[in-house]
């Protein structure tokens, strides 16, 4: 008979309550504070659910009332360096951790706003309505709330989409040497999801100062938890990544305040992350200010139950037993938030002189129109000063190289100079250089804590680079082995990294660089070989650059790691083992955006291309002896692309061939063809031609794979309906004379 042994997972997870002795010891300063923060929030929801009701706030209103206890029990006893991020309804989070920052954590129930606590409403309140002078200049909203210098990173409208950023803070944290935390508040819906389990994990392994903090409020809009999940006690997600969990009743704000002081212990002292679970419940239904009970997903019974639970009402009682408070002082608490909320909307809100029964949003406190596409990235002036040097104008001496390693090479002399900069991905640390050579050496000199080798968890990953760079001490370079896994962190490519500077009002800096090849011919199959450039050209935010020589990656690397936006480096495994050159000189220069290079001059056809298809269009041009103006793009995307050389060029030649590797549907050309007809039109002689891949990804097979990629002979064929289009056109042309 086989025998059985009973397996523990090691890490604890208790049930923490409140006992009538631990009232008695807390603090009244602390429990002041909290009776305090509770009000102002109360009151705070209160007014926008009002303002919502009379449509003036454009978009959701996530009212957090019956959950601020969660909020404000955990946040209360942090410093401003400590971070947190939050859920989309996330206006408590948010609030509580500013009120902190501005108060210290202290307040005086007799003097409950104080001028500081006032602006602070009022500023929130006005980002919630779009304002500019809210704290993102109306960018962010309701979802979206941030306040860098109060350690409020900010609340994400993406179920389980911050997580990820917080771990990159408390990586910043650790390794900054500090013994600062930061907790991430999402809900039950996200428990389950990729983001949250994926940062567990990292967050683990790695023993990150990142305290998970669920709200579980039992319901994903109206579909409950034990609908989703099995086991409704979500903090137990933490024993399988051996993280150590606390389940605590959020209705209780002293209980969450204890657990949390516990949690934190162990992830200021190095020892790893922890889970907290604190059951809270939302007194209202998803969005706006009817409860569940209306729309037929909560019994009426449920929500009086809960509503007798409520914080506020449990820190009054408890205060009022120890003679912290009477009645009269906890109505004055309510009657000062209340006040500073009706003041504070005074300030935002007027009467439609042409409705007396209707107010409006003043108008003169909308933000400018102009302000639109304002800070959806850097404008460079961080490369003012860099040393520039264009290998085509380089009049001095070369030394020959393969083109991996001057990726290697640029990589180890920019570590070298900037301690900032680290580097993550799969593998990076292992093989010598990772799978391809690419971090050569970099692991032996550098350490394990700059060159670090990841979980397979894209998701995770990158989003943890993207909440370093937010935090600035350090410059992450992330490496996807493949560009296809682009798509299992879209959220955190896209949504996240891309819209951080633009969503929280065009002043955050984003420092990433992301590395991947394009592998089309060497046989990996259709999820590992697609061209990323056509998809990230079209998510504002990203710079992009492709290389086609190893000079030219040397100066627009650096210029990509110089950079305060994300920057996308496209390599191609082409060119990896390629004899090359670069300058003899130190790899520091740049080629900074808006500086294209033509590889060769001609009259009748502008050719553009990068990557290892910048060689193909050469060879094509050699054998069709077309007089063809080639233009190496290097740089992709809309900000940096170099407009100029590209408008000269069409106008000398009054014609345009795109070329370009991969598959059509995701084709790069397609969207530069309808930027260059809409800019150049009336210098265009015939419609622009294209040379892509075909509409499959590319296979396994070599003869298919072979047929659903472009090269010399696919270019071949372009000039040549290029040079029929020609003839067309001069006919056109004398039979108009």
């Amino acid at each position: 008979m086989s025998k059985r042994r009973r397996l523990e997972t090691g890490a604890d997870w208790v049930e923490l309550s409140t006992t009538a002795q631990d009232w008695k010891d807390a603090d009244p300063a602390l429990l002041s504070a909290m009776l305090g923060q509770l009000h102002l929030i109360r009151a705070f929801e209160e007014s926008v659910l009002e303002l919502a009701a009379e449509s003036l706030v454009h978009g959701p209103a996530h009212s957090s009332i019956g959950q601020e206890g969660g909020a404000v029990g955990s946040i209360i006893g942090l410093g401003s360096a400590d971070g947190v991020t939050g859920s989309h309804r996330g206006h408590h989070q948010f609030l509580a951790k500013a009120l902190t920052h501005v108060t210290g954590g202290k307040v005086d129930l007799d003097d409950l706003v104080p001028n500081d606590v006032q602006a602070l409403l009022q500023r929130t309140l006005a980002e919630i309505l779009g304002l500019a002078q809210g704290f993102s200049g109306g960018r962010g909203g309701s979802m979206h709330l941030q306040w860098l210098e109060a350690g409020a990173l900010g609340t994400n409208a993406i179920v389980g989409g911050g997580v990820p950023f917080a771990a990159g803070n408390a990586f910043a944290q650790k390794h900054g040497e500090t013994r600062d935390l930061t907790i991430s508040y999402y809900g039950d819906g996200s428990s389950q999801i990729g983001s949250v389990l994926e940062t567990m994990n990292l967050a683990s392994a790695w023993k990150l100062p990142l305290l998970f903090f669920v709200e579980n409020n039992m319901y994903a809009v109206s579909t409950n938890v034990n609908e989703v999940s099995a086991d409704t006690r979500l903090s137990v997600r933490g024993q399988g990544f051996s993280i150590p969990g606390w389940k605590v009743d959020g209705m209780d704000p002293l209980a969450v305040h204890l657990a949390v002081e516990e949690a934190s212990e162990r992830l200021r002292t190095g020892a790893g992350s922890a889970i907290v679970e604190a059951e809270v419940y939302r007194f209202f239904h998803q969005n706006g200010a009817y409860p569940g009970s209306a729309f037929g997903y909560r019994a009426k019974e449920e929500e009086a139950a809960w509503r007798e639970r409520d914080p506020l009402k449990r820190v009054a009682r408890e205060m009022t037993k120890l003679g912290l408070i009477d009645a009269a002082g906890v109505q004055s608490v309510r009657t000062q938030a209340q006040a500073a909320m009706s003041a504070a909307v005074a300030e935002l809100i007027e009467t439609d002189p042409e409705d007396a029964t209707r107010r409006r949003i003043r108008p003169a406190l909308w933000p400018d129109p102009g302000f639109v596409d304002v800070g959806i990235r850097s404008d460079a002036h961080e490369l003012d000063g860099m040393s520039i040097l264009d290998p085509i104008e380089h009049t001095g001496g070369w030394r020959d190289i393969k083109f991996i390693d001057a990726v290697a090479a640029t990589m180890d002399r920019r570590m070298e100079t900037d301690s900032r900069i680290i580097v993550l991905g799969e593998d990076v640390h292992r093989l010598n250089g990772g799978t391809n050579g690419a971090t050569k050496g970099l692991a032996k000199k550098f350490g394990p804590d700059r060159v670090i080798g990841t979980p397979i968890s894209e998701n995770a990953f990158v989003g943890l680079g993207g909440g370093l760079a937010l935090d600035g001490r350090f410059r992450p370079v992330v490496e996807f082995m493949y560009p296809d896994f682009v798509w299992v962190a879209a959220d955190q490519v896209f949504n996240q990294i891309g819209k951080a500077r633009h969503m929280f009002g065009g002043d955050n800096d984003m420092p990433l660089v992301l590395r991947t090849k394009v592998a089309m011919g060497s046989g990996y199959g259709s999820q590992h070989l697609m061209d990323p450039a056509g998809i990230f050209a079209t998510a504002a935010g990203w710079r992009i650059i492709a290389p086609s020589n190893a000079a030219d990656y040397v100066g627009l690397m650096n210029a990509a790691l110089a950079l305060q936006d994300p920057v996308l480096v496209i390599e191609h495994v082409d060119l990896y083992a390629q004899a090359d050159q670069v300058p003899d000189v130190d790899l520091d220069y740049i080629l900074p955006p808006g500086k294209a290079a033509i590889r060769r001059h001609g009259s009748d056809v502008t050719v553009i291309s990068y990557l290892s298809m910048v060689n193909h269009a050469l060879e094509a041009i050699e054998q069709t002896g077309i007089d063809a103006e080639l233009i190496d793009l290097r740089w992709l995307d809309r900000a940096s692309i170099d407009w100029q050389t590209i408008g000269e060029s069409i106008k000398k030649t009054n014609a345009v061939l795109l070329v370009e590797q991969g598959a059509v549907g995701t084709s790069y050309g397609g969207w530069l063809a309808d930027e260059l007809q809409r800019r150049f039109f009336d210098w265009l002689d015939q419609p622009i031609q294209r040379v892509t891949g075909g509409e499959a990804s590319p296979s396994i097979s070599k003869v298919l794979e072979r047929a659903a990629i472009a090269r010399t002979e696919e270019v071949v064929a372009g000039l040549d309906m290029i040079r029929a289009g020609m003839g067309a056109a001069s006919e056109r042309r004398l039979e108009n004379r």
